[in-house]
């Protein structure tokens, strides 16, 4: 190869170089604007999304007050009027149905889209679940028994985003609670693939499909309030997607005898895991 050749190899080789250079500096802060549009756009769906759930709350929570006064003044009336009593009742229960619907609505939209913000401490788990049993226990009949199953030791410890760990719990416990016919809900936790199992059993309506369903599809639907008031549709969507944010797992199984296992898997640093602790 001769001069000129080596002179146009080079000039080649470092036309290329410049290229690869401008071309990766022009996306690296085409990157960062997306990254500033997409940060500003979240951040204005948070403000919408928190001043929506402000302006809708309110007037839902002074009709429940209204309707309430009502009930209770037709209530301790001398001659109480039947039919302003069943109004009252009627708006009362429409109300809160609304306002549940709304508040989980809302909730589930947080979850899309977003980069969340974990707070991580460490916590006694027995004491943990003693607490949810306690919220389910409020949640079910009288004849209902709730009941905490466990292999590790009462002195086990784990690692945990409480807040996102107690509205998974309340949606799952709170699905049993609408759901079972008879027995106790059975809590159990442990020690699986590094990670902490909890799953929930009762007998009753599993409503598996909810889970791998579409539920903005059903949200489209004419009858999708009174729909998903009769079922669990929007608090198991939240469920999996409080788990989908912390990269584990979420599934329910429905036997044939109608017993139903709702069974979640998350990544959990423990210690003190052996009962002979």
């Amino acid at each position: 190869m001769n001069y000129e050749s080596w002179i146009i190899v080079v000039l080649l080789l470092v036309l290329w170089a410049l290229t690869c250079y401008f071309m990766r500096r022009y996306y690296r802060e085409k990157m960062k604007r997306v990254n500033k549009r997409a940060q500003k756009s979240e951040q204005l769906k948070s403000v919408f999304i928190d001043n929506v759930s402000r302006f809708l709350r309110l007037p839902l929570n002074a009709i429940l007050g209204y309707s309430n006064m009502i009930y209770e003044q037709e209530r301790a009336s001398k001659t109480p009027s039947q039919q302003i009593v069943e109004m009252a009742t009627n708006i009362n229960e429409n109300s809160r149905k609304l306002l549940d619907f709304t508040g989980k609505l809302l909730e589930l939209t947080k979850f899309e889209g977003i980069t969340p913000s974990f707070t991580f401490i460490e916590v006694n788990l027995t004491e943990l679940f003693a607490s949810y049993r306690r919220e389910a226990l409020n949640l079910v009949r009288p004849d209902i028994n709730v009941r905490v199953t466990t292999d590790l030791s009462p002195h086990c410890k784990g690692w945990l985003d409480t807040n996102f760990m107690h509205q998974l719990m309340l949606h799952i416990l709170t699905n049993a609670a609408h759901n079972i016919s008879s027995g106790d809900i059975l809590i159990r936790y442990g020690r699986e693939r590094h990670g902490i199992k909890v799953s929930v059993t009762y007998t009753g309506i599993g409503q598996s499909q909810l889970v791998s369903g579409d539920i903005y599809s059903l949200l489209q639907q004419e009858d999708a309030l009174t729909h998903i008031n009769e079922t669990s549709a929007l608090g198991l969507s939240i469920c999996k997607a409080i788990v989908d944010v912390l990269e584990g797992e979420f599934y329910m199984d429905a036997e044939c005898d109608k017993k139903t296992v709702a069974t979640f898997w998350l990544p959990c640093h423990m210690r003190d895991m052996k009962k002979d602790f």
